[in-house]
């Protein structure tokens, strides 16, 4: 049984990869500062869910900040590896915020780093991001493609981290797993994003604001499909590597105001507006290379992922749940 830390277990994506990692029978540390980016209450819910899943001294939370270095020697003792999810989301915040974005995380992603330099058995999963492929015109996206052109301080950050594991790597020998995440949705998403935000207002008769024409498309890739690769380069990460983890196929957003209509059955109140600063045209990943090394197989296509949102969000709604 080992023992891992993920950063920002209190989250979205983490709760998800924390709940996997106890029913496989480890144990589970999560260090997370419940940043007020959406409701603390969601996060201490997901922490609760962990906790009752757990058995007796499997999961511990330590409440601390990247960018505090006591707490990232808390929370990496004694681990055997670490998955990294904790950061500043969000592109459209991080224009507003781009020096923020870059201190946590960037420095907060050193000060983890530094806090197992003497112990290069412990190994690393990185949480990247598509965006770091930028305006790229090529599709689908492959991990030897360009990212030095990111378009904006969020895609940036996540590309510095990927250069600092690379880094760390070199001179400590860890093994360092970059995993470029692609539109992540499912059951707890993130208030903000779009499945959740389109489903809450259509649900609540409000108005959905369609940034562009609606055909500018991404790679949606349900939740659990993400957690199926996370694991896996925790199982078998060695040396260094980057992954692409999308379920490579695109949704245009017209397409997926229509599926989350659907699913529903109610139809969405749409006011157009301009594309919006830092946003690309389209996502797609190509998975080869995780398929290759991680076995890695999406299984969820769209059209079930928001079945199965809209089941979980009628749920939480209807217990008041949703903060």
């Amino acid at each position: 049984m080992s023992l891992f830390l993920v950063t920002g277990g209190a989250g979205f994506i983490g709760s998800h990869v924390v709940r996997r990692l106890l029913a496989a029978g480890h144990r589970v540390r999560v260090l997370d500062n419940f940043d007020p980016f959406y409701a603390e209450s969601i996060k201490r819910r997901n922490v609760e869910l962990a906790a009752n899943a757990a058995g007796d001294g499997a999961f511990e939370l330590v409440e601390g900040d990247l960018l505090d270095r006591d707490a990232c020697e808390r929370a990496t003792a004694a681990v055997d590896g670490v998955v990294h999810l904790a950061a500043l989301a969000g592109v459209r915040p991080s224009i507003a915020e781009p020096e923020r974005y870059m201190r946590v995380n960037v420095a907060g992603t050193q000060t983890l780093l530094d806090s197992i330099r003497e112990r290069p058995e412990v190994r690393v999963v990185f949480a990247s991001s598509s965006s770091v492929y930028g305006g790229n015109e090529k599709v689908p996206f492959a991990e030897a493609d360009p990212v030095d052109r990111p378009i904006s301080p969020y895609a940036a950050s996540k590309k510095a981290g990927e250069v600092l594991c690379y880094t760390f790597h070199h001179l400590y020998g860890h093994a360092m797993t970059c995993l470029r995440f692609f539109t992540v949705y499912g059951p707890g998403q993130r208030p903000e994003m779009a499945v959740h935000l389109f489903s809450r207002r259509i649900v609540e008769g409000e108005e959905i604001l369609m940034f562009g024409d609606g055909s500018s498309s991404r790679d949606y890739t349900y939740v659990d499909d993400i957690v199926d690769g996370v694991v896996a380069a925790l199982e078998r990460a060695d040396g260094y590597h980057i992954y692409n983890l999308g379920g490579s196929q695109t949704t245009t957003l017209a397409e997926l105001i229509q599926g989350i209509e659907r699913v529903f059955d109610r139809k969405a109140n749409i006011k157009r507006m301009p594309m919006q600063p830092g946003d690309v045209d389209r996502t797609w990943a190509d998975v080869s290379c995780a398929a290759r090394d991680l076995d890695y197989a999406p299984k969820v296509p769209v059209a079930e992922g928001l079945e199965r949102f809209a089941a979980w969000y009628n749920e939480e709604h209807a217990a008041g749940r949703l903060g």
